[in-house]
């Protein structure tokens, strides 16, 4: 019988932390569904070794490095589809504390459709980053909440727990986005459908191991896109 957590983590050279987050993340009993894009420093052959020994965890092999809303996508539909009733998704670097995650499928359970892992509601924190990167990530997330009309306040956390049938809803399959704005379009996707988000507050701490995967482009991509967002909503498009 498949575990009724799945958490979605998707990987492209994360051969230093895989191994860690996926011991960490079965700790708490949740199936792993590792989705890799074909990670040049063997990632997925380390993945493979732990579903090996595990049944609990599951790989999916992607071709090439296509983003990460392609992967989300298609690790959520894998983990539909294995039966889970919360499918979680986080990074595999450890910025998003494993023991949280509990935090997160608690508020599913108590009736929310999506429980957003938040740094911007009372009692959440960044630790560690310069006042430069707080302004720059604040100013993303209000932009996101001014252009799409949400109350969101963390637009751009990649940890969040969602009730599987509110997720297939959202279809996140047919998201525009490639990039790290995913999350924001899936945000913003939840709140106009109806569906009842909570934030709940996180520490989000930098990587220990590896290299961030952030880039000008995908930065580009994000402040394009929720531009468009915004302005064909207020056209009502």
């Amino acid at each position: 019988m498949p575990p009724e957590v799945a958490v979605v983590i998707p990987t492209y050279n994360e051969a230093q932390n895989l191994e860690l987050i996926v011991k960490a993340v079965r700790g708490h009993g949740y199936g792993v569904v590792v989705v890799d894009d074909n990670s040049p420093d063997g990632t997925g052959d380390i993945a493979n070794g732990l579903a090996e020994a595990d049944t609990g965890v599951i790989v999916v092999h992607r071709p090439r490095k296509e983003g990460l809303g392609p992967a989300y996508a298609e690790g959520f539909a894998k983990a539909h589809v294995d039966g889970a009733a919360i499918i979680c998704e986080m990074d595999a670097d450890f910025s998003h504390d494993p023991d949280t995650l509990p935090d997160l499928i608690e508020a599913v359970n108590a009736g929310a459709g999506l429980a957003i892992g938040s740094r911007y509601v009372p009692g959440g924190s960044v630790p560690g980053w310069a006042l430069s990167r707080r302004l720059i990530s604040r100013a993303g997330n209000w932009y996101a909440r001014f252009m799409l009309g949400t109350p969101i306040k963390d637009m751009t956390s990649g940890f969040r727990a969602y009730q599987s049938q509110a997720l297939q809803t959202l279809e996140p399959a047919t998201c525009e986005a490639s990039g790290y704005v995913f999350q924001v379009e899936m945000a913003r996707r939840a709140h106009e459908s109806g569906t009842t988000v909570v934030e709940i507050p996180i520490t989000f701490r930098d990587r220990l191991r590896g290299d961030s995967k952030m880039s000008w482009r995908i930065a580009l991509e994000a402040m394009r896109l929720v531009t468009l967002w915004g302005v064909k909503k207020r056209l009502g498009r």
